[in-house]
């Protein structure tokens, strides 16, 4: 069986796409480090929990909640809204993302 190749939407699609992707991780990474830690912390799991395969959420959903429940018994508020985040993310995902 011949593996057919993917045509690209335009010339330089996916090209473009790794620069759009590449420059959203440089912005988030910029956000991240210029604001307090629990929101740096929320925003960039909550974003990054939105790109989540709706297969995978119930495994997201359990990390997300270890994650809060650490991060709130250690006194971490990065890792404990992080948790938070991805927590809600992965609610959204569950509700408005189809496979």
């Amino acid at each position: 069986m011949a593996r057919t190749k993917v045509k690209e939407p335009f010339p330089g699609a996916y090209y473009v796409a790794g620069a759009i992707t590449i420059g959203l991780m440089l912005l988030f990474i910029a956000l991240g480090a210029s604001l307090p830690p629990g929101v740096a912390g929320f925003l960039v799991a909550f974003v990054l929990g939105l790109t989540v395969n709706p297969r995978y959420v119930p495994f997201f959903l359990a990390a997300a909640v270890f994650s809060a429940l650490m991060g709130f018994l250690g006194q971490e508020p990065q890792v404990a809204w992080g948790g938070v985040g991805l927590f809600l993310s992965q609610l959204i995902v569950r509700r408005y993302i189809r496979e």
